[in-house]
């Protein structure tokens, strides 16, 4: 479906749920007391009413303010970053354990301003996890660390069950979406996550579409995806935030999108998730639990 006008109407496809239940009002309430971040909030996800109300949330840690500024995404931008809170991975299990969470999905703004990403971050954050819910599996977002392997390294040391990096969009609009990033790095650390992780730790990404890719060009970002050793797949219809961001150029039909997931099972995924209302961290637990059948 071609887009006429910066804002449009959604198709009859697409239907968010909405939510103001006592599971939604109980994250929320938990989220403010500890002081936490949720990309469910700072990204303006559609599905947080859905996922709050079954008492789930993916954490965002390392501020709620990013250094860089991707033009499909809803999060600030701040040259001037705060330290991380030391306080932040203790708060980050306490919650979990109080909503009881047996799938955690952790993810982060991006850091240039840390010398390591915000890797080390991330690995405190996990083993505290770990510490307090043994039993709890870990799934970890991560930027693209500026590729340094050292800081991946650091990550994958931790024991995510999940290493997910998202690429976003194909390798063309990359360049003019992600400007500060690069499509080829980001297969890089695809590719190293699987290394380091010795083939015991599921590698996940995924992209948005409907900001100008063409079909053939996200049949060739699946190709350049499991080339890297990524075995799980998301796909998703892209939502601009607001009219300044990335111009949304068409609504891709649920039909296409379940061409795109037979064809990553063609092509080996060991699972694909591909819809429009599909995001990186929905029901994420659900697509492991899938994938380890």
């Amino acid at each position: 479906m071609t887009i006429s006008k910066a804002r449009p109407k959604l198709p009859p496809w697409i239907r968010v749920k909405a939510s103001s239940g006592g599971g939604r009002q109980e994250v929320d309430s938990l989220l403010k007391e500890l002081s936490l971040n949720t990309v469910c909030e700072s990204a303006r996800c559609p599905n947080l009413c859905e996922c709050w109300q079954r008492r789930t949330a993916t954490f965002m840690i390392l501020g709620s303010t990013c250094t860089r500024s991707c033009k499909f995404c809803a999060v600030d931008h701040c040259s001037q970053m705060l330290p991380p809170d030391p306080d932040e991975p203790t708060n980050v299990a306490e919650a979990a354990k109080r909503l009881s969470l047996k799938y955690v999905v952790v993810t982060s703004v991006t850091r240039d301003d840390l010398p390591d990403g915000g890797a080390s971050h991330f690995s405190t954050v996990i083993r505290e996890l770990h510490k307090r819910m043994p039993d709890t599996k870990i799934e970890v977002l991560t930027p693209d660390f500026n590729g340094d392997e050292n800081a991946i390294r650091t990550v994958i040391e931790a024991g995510p069950a999940v290493f997910n990096h998202n690429v976003e969009t194909v390798e063309r609009l990359s360049p003019l979406i992600r400007n500060r990033a690069d499509y080829r790095k980001s297969l890089a650390v695809l590719r190293k996550a699987a290394e380091l992780g010795g083939g015991t730790i599921p590698v996940k990404s995924g992209l948005m579409v409907g900001m100008g890719e063409t079909d053939e060009e996200v049949l060739k970002t699946i190709c350049d995806l499991r080339e890297n050793s990524v075995s799980i797949l998301t796909v998703g219809q892209y939502l601009p935030p607001t009219d300044n961001h990335w111009k949304l150029e068409r609504f891709v039909e649920p039909s296409k999108f379940k061409e795109w997931e037979l064809f990553a099972y063609k092509k080996g995924f060991a699972l694909a998730a591909c819809s429009p209302l599909v995001r990186s961290s929905y029901n994420a637990e659900e697509l492991f639990q899938k994938d380890k059948k």
